[in-house]
């Protein structure tokens, strides 16, 4: 950070503070010259004020929200860049000035971030291999975590930790991710591919095809066969018609629409949509493609974790 950018931050933080004080300060004393619990000389709607004095609870919250603001700019590098704060506290490794020193950082890096989550790693190792791995050392198989009380409580948090912000919290997944609670699976809903996905990660395509359909009238009729495929009222000629072309699609999605595990490639034939099943949203798929990425979770969490929340995973399929 420049000098210009580091007063100007301190300044204006300053100004805000000390202002806040300054107007907590006028607005706690009585000057209007009218005795505390009197009415005020104006209505508002036939309303009229009385003079009565703030909440000494909320005046002495603003003080204490005040005195924190002050506590914590000292405390932390709020300032400038060259102050670490009273606490030496960084969430990176500040010392690094060109890219070799960057590629050396990261694999050396003692951030308070990075120092927390060895820390966690240390305390929670053991915990996750007591729950992962068996009596020989070799990881448990899955399914048998899955049946696991504890084991399912430590994978859900992990879930929640790492997955939630895609695929919610209830695991049920929004538009454009996948609901994990239901019996719809891309890639496979066995145990092993459940890890693979988490493990490595997965790129769905789903290219444009306008123009190879013949553009708006292709697509729309290629829209109404597969809506058709999933049981939807459509107009029979188009259907018919989409019907004729569906060898284009038939390479991933099989011949008779049920998809392929080995692609991710969904099954068109039962009522579940990735990216919405109403007609727009349908042909807009069909139109432009989709691109869906799974990042891989390996390097991230580590194996032990990944396998435990597998069994999560797979434990919600167990509940049906």
């Amino acid at each position: 950070m420049s000098l210009f950018w580091t007063i100007w931050i301190s300044v204006i933080t300053l100004i805000v503070v000390i202002g806040c004080a300054i107007l907590l300060r006028l607005t706690s004393k009585n000057t209007t010259g009218i005795p505390e619990g009197e009415p005020m000389p104006h209505t508002f709607d036939g309303i009229q004020e009385l003079n009565n004095p703030l909440p000494k609870w909320w005046v002495g919250l603003f003080w204490f929200t005040i005195v924190i603001a002050i506590v914590y700019s000292f405390a932390f590098p709020t300032f400038t860049a060259n102050y670490n704060g009273l606490l030496n506290w960084t969430s990176s490794e500040q010392s690094v000035m060109n890219p070799d020193e960057s590629a050396e950082a990261a694999k050396t890096s003692q951030s308070q971030y990075q120092r927390e989550m060895n820390d966690a790693d240390e305390k929670f190792g053991e915990v996750f291999k007591q729950l992962a791995y068996d009596q020989s050392g070799a990881y448990k198989d899955i399914a048998l975590i899955a049946k696991d009380p504890e084991a399912v409580k430590v994978g859900q948090r992990l879930f929640l930790q790492n997955c939630a912000q895609c695929h919610g919290s209830d695991a049920r997944g929004s538009t454009g991710f996948p609901n994990l609670t239901d019996d719809d699976w891309l890639y496979g809903g066995d145990p092993a591919s459940i890890k693979e996905t988490l493990m490595n990660g997965r790129n769905g395509v789903m290219p444009a095809w306008k123009e190879v359909l013949g553009g708006d009238q292709g697509v729309k009729e290629m829209a109404s066969y597969v809506l058709k495929l999933s049981g939807r009222r459509v107009n029979a000629i188009e259907a018919q018609a989409g019907e004729e072309k569906f060898a284009l699609c038939a390479a991933c999605h099989g011949a008779d629409g049920k998809g392929n595990y080995a692609l991710g490639a969904p099954n068109l034939t039962d009522k579940i949509w990735l990216y919405g099943g109403s007609r727009k949203a349908v042909e807009d798929t069909l139109a432009n493609g989709r691109n869906g990425v799974m990042p891989a979770w390996s390097k991230v969490l580590g194996e032990d974790k990944v396998h435990l929340i597998s069994a999560f995973v797979y434990s919600l399929s167990l509940e049906k």
